[in-house]
């Protein structure tokens, strides 16, 4: 009995020609790599950077000043690190904030536009030498007029200089 190669193929995939695997779609991609427990990278680069802070102004300030920008540091880190606004970091919340404030709520139009924008808009006109009086036009005779009526009619396929030879 003669086995085809293909008889191999049918009897472990059950198809005649093997189906390459599904794509696996990644999912929560929204979601931060978690490094330290329930830190996120951003929240522990946060959280060195705060550290740092603390530390210049625990050598550069004296005690009482180091205590109280010491808080505010460590109120600025949390805040931008740890806190949520409606699902979003606070730093996309602060953005968009910043964005709202810039731009007006209320756009009016104004209908009063300024000499220079004016000025952009003219062109500077040519004068036209005047003309001694009123320019007629001939008007087309009759042939004239039947031959337009033919290129039209004809779609551009009758051609006048051919139809006077």
């Amino acid at each position: 009995m003669v086995r085809s190669p293909w008889s191999v193929v049918w009897t472990t995939h059950h198809e005649p020609f093997p189906m390459p695997d599904k794509f696996i779609v990644p999912q929560f991609i929204e979601n931060e790599d978690k490094i330290l427990g329930p830190i996120t990278v951003r929240q522990f680069i946060l959280s060195l950077g705060g550290f740092f802070a603390i530390f210049l102004e625990f050598r550069i300030l004296t005690l009482p000043y180091f205590i109280l920008s010491a808080v505010v540091t460590v109120a600025i880190v949390g805040l931008f690190g740890f806190v949520k606004v409606n699902g979003q970091p606070f730093h996309i919340f602060f953005l968009n904030l910043l964005q709202t404030v810039m731009r007006p709520a209320l756009r009016v139009w104004d209908k009063n536009p300024l000499d220079a924008e004016l000025r952009s808009f003219i062109k500077p006109q040519t004068v036209a030498p005047a003309a001694a009086g009123p320019v007629r036009k001939e008007r087309p005779g009759s042939t004239r007029l039947r031959d337009l009526s033919l290129i039209v009619n004809t779609g551009g396929v009758y051609v006048p200089e051919q139809d006077e030879t």
